[in-house]
């Protein structure tokens, strides 16, 4: 297997990755197992309402009191961003990527100048409502990233680590503890105060790429450090070069077990659309999914498809 210097952070075997931030609360509404006794067909609406309030609200800042076109108001929204003086290192041009389909339900990706990733999550009968359904959720994100309350401050870390602590059911010495995987997550945070909650997502995302693709065994065998891991990967973005080593990782694997990548393939698209239909900011599990597809189109060039 290629063993790219490549992980997340240093963790005990026993301990489970760094939890991802949470986004906008109302997000919550479309994850299952909250809300015992939310309907799906009720959360889904609820998700609604909330996207179509913020859309309606930043028209009426941007736009007047007429019908919005958000795709337009989305891409100026960042501009505005780019023109107050905020760092974007790829410009400020949102992407929308269609997924291939000749029937509806269409289903349509939209990656924000950052990175973060939002995608259509309504069932959309034309190609053109996919990519009004995937900017409303991005600029609802957008716009709600902008709130003090997404700012990393040092409330807003002890808060996080103690919800992290409860979730994975940690004790309170792990917190304070590099090497397990709570600690790590409070030195992530503690190294983006400043920064927004988006901000911190795109750079958790490679890290959670770089624990899922396997490479912290290798890391932790070699002995890297904390401090050298963050140092070589807190400021490099998630390339092509770097989705290349991780296929080629899975390729490896497959070599060893027939059908590993197949499999694995299977679990991210489920885990892509049911995040997708919650609402849920999607980088993490698009990334994988397009790894995967990467590796299987090496190995089986007419099995893989987008």
């Amino acid at each position: 297997m290629a063993t790219h210097v490549s992980s997340q952070l240093p963790q005990t075997p026993r301990h489970k990755p760094p939890p991802g931030p949470r986004l906008a609360p109302v997000m919550a509404a479309g994850r299952p197992g909250v809300g015992n006794n939310m309907t799906d067909t009720r959360a889904k609406t609820i998700l609604k309402e909330a996207v179509d309030a913020v859309v309606d609200s930043f028209a009426k800042h941007t736009h007047g009191y007429g019908r919005v076109n958000v795709v337009e108001a989305l891409q100026e929204f960042w501009e505005m961003k780019q023109a107050r003086g905020i760092e974007l290192k790829c410009g400020a041009l949102v992407g929308y990527e269609s997924v291939p389909s000749a029937l509806p339900p269409y289903i349509c990706y939209v990656t924000l100048p950052g990175g973060s990733c939002f995608g259509s999550f309504q069932n959309c009968p034309t190609k053109a409502e996919a990519r009004r359904s995937a900017a409303k959720i991005a600029l609802m994100n957008s716009v709600f990233n902008e709130h003090p309350s997404r700012k990393i401050t040092d409330e807003f870390i002890e808060k996080a680590v103690a919800d992290a602590l409860q979730s994975f059911q940690g004790s309170a010495e792990e917190s304070d503890n590099p090497s397990t995987g709570i600690g790590a997550f409070r030195f992530m945070l503690e190294s983006n105060k400043g920064h927004t909650m988006l901000e911190f997502q795109e750079l958790m995302t490679v890290f959670q790429l770089l624990h899922w693709n396997g490479s912290l065994k290798a890391m932790r065998e070699r002995n890297c450090s904390r401090q050298e891991v963050l140092a070589h990967y807190s400021h490099r973005a998630l390339d092509d070069d770097m989705r290349s080593q991780m296929a080629l990782d899975w390729i490896s694997r497959e070599q060893e077990i027939l059908g590993v990548i197949q499999a694995e393939l299977s679990k991210a698209e489920d885990e892509l659309s049911t995040a997708r239909l919650a609402g849920r900011e999607l980088r993490f599990p698009k990334e994988k999914r397009d790894i995967l597809l990467l590796a299987l189109s090496q190995i089986a060039p007419n099995e893989s498809c987008a």
